[in-house]
């Protein structure tokens, strides 16, 4: 009954979607079946078929390899001789970045990220039917980050028409970074993390073309550059086509920064990242006890979790839950929204290997993404910096729509994964 229970949830997800679609008429259904039919596969694949868990285990055991050797350079920073460190949130899983993040700058640099993210994104594009840079933006993403993401994409946000601004930005709620998987696993079932990040990456298109169709003519349907730094907004707006032109030319060949140079950048810049992370994280979890003291003081009973609990409930029971167990998934689901995804992490990390194998698949799934409401603010501040303030304006008239396909793509890619897995 509950995997029944399961596959209605998913209609009903979808349901959702077209019900607070834009334009109705204009969703391509074929595009749409052909990518949720593909995601079903790609889910089935890697959760019950044997050579795609053995794919998946290999992953996740390269990830450990990359974290053991990590430890190294922690234990010879931080080890007292002949004593452990204590294994915490900052040691497990925020220092590791420290060699994850370099490395994957080294494999940028080197060209070989860009080569998979290009032609992975023109694979997609053919199999879906969706505009090649909204493919090749999907795949980008899951490796770069969002804002990371947009800030190499600048050129092609200016030439593109502000609807399909807004469909990356809705886009980019959704979005992972691959240099924090090693993090994520370091907390959470490395199966499901890497599972979920393809699998998002394809409803992160399912949804956002249902939310917000757009018609994209051939003579649109174009990459005008891949991996390269924007011009300034207001330049390739100007009306001046000479000097927005030369902009273009300087920024399709940029000068190549000395190796080393490259990776002091790469190393200074994983250490701020373990600054915000460790800051956002103490600061969500200073705020939401804080939130529970003061609703205490209205009933004993009352807490954030226990409101977004009820809130979050019938996204939970229809992944296929008793009614307890649902309520304590949508506490989870709700604290993620309205906090990140490491504050729920770090309070499951010593009990999810006891939950029930649906429940670890459906929390884990739901968990691998940056959708929560600060990411929006990320979001709207790089739009701000790289297109015009029209384009602006229409992403920061629509954050309900960036929110909701945040939500719709965790509650999509947890539904897939869960049919597979019990």
């Amino acid at each position: 009954m509950y995997l029944f229970i399961n596959i209605i949830g998913l209609l009903v997800f979808i349901a959702l979607a077209v019900l607070f679609s834009k334009n109705r008429s204009a969703i391509n259904w074929k595009s749409v079946s052909i990518m949720v039919v593909t995601n079903l596969v790609l889910a089935w694949l890697l959760t019950g078929f044997p050579l795609g868990r053995t794919i998946v285990k290999g992953a996740a055991s390269g990830f450990d390899s990359l974290i053991s050797a990590a430890s190294a350079g922690i234990d010879f920073a931080l080890k007292p001789t002949g004593m452990a460190l204590p294994s915490n949130f900052v040691v497990s899983a925020l220092l590791p970045i420290l060699l994850v993040v370099p490395l994957f700058d080294i494999l940028t640099y080197i060209g070989v990220l860009p080569f998979i993210i290009k032609w992975v994104g023109r694979g997609l594009s053919k199999l879906s039917g969706q505009p090649k840079f909204e493919s090749f933006f999907s795949v980008e993403m899951m490796f770069l980050g969002n804002t990371e993401a947009l800030a190499v994409s600048g050129i092609q946000l200016n030439q593109m028409k502000a609807s399909r601004n807004l469909t990356l930005a809705m886009m980019s709620m959704s979005c992972v970074t691959a240099s924090i998987l090693g993090s994520y696993m370091q907390m959470m079932p490395a199966q499901y993390i890497l599972t979920a990040v393809p699998i998002n990456v394809i409803n992160a298109l399912i949804v956002t073309s249902i939310l917000n169709p757009v018609e994209v003519t051939e003579e649109e349907d174009t990459i005008a550059t891949i991996g390269t730094a924007a011009p300034a907004a207001e330049n390739a707006e100007s009306g001046s086509q000479e000097l927005a032109q030369e902009e273009i030319e300087k920024a399709e060949k940029p000068a190549r920064e000395p190796f080393f140079s490259f990776l002091g950048d790469s190393i200074l810049g994983a250490g701020k990242l373990i600054l915000i992370i460790a800051a956002n994280v103490i600061a969500f979890v200073a705020l939401a006890a804080l939130v529970d003291k003061i609703l205490a003081w209205v009933n004993p009973w009352l807490s954030l979790e226990h409101i977004l609990g009820i809130v979050m409930f019938p996204f939970a029971w229809l992944m296929g839950f008793g009614n307890q167990t649902a309520f304590d998934l949508a506490q989870f689901m709700g604290t993620k929204l309205v906090t990140n995804e490491f504050v729920v992490m770090g309070k499951v990390t010593g009990e999810i290997a006891h939950y029930a194998p649906h429940y670890k698949a459906v929390l884990t799934v739901f968990l691998t993404s940056f959708a929560n409401l600060s990411t929006i603010g990320m979001i709207i501040g790089a739009f701000k910096g790289l297109v015009n303030k029209e384009k602006n304006e229409v992403i920061a008239k629509n954050v309900v729509y960036l929110l909701l396909s945040g939500i719709l793509v965790s509650l999509f890619s947890a539904a897939m994964v869960g049919i597979f897995v019990w």
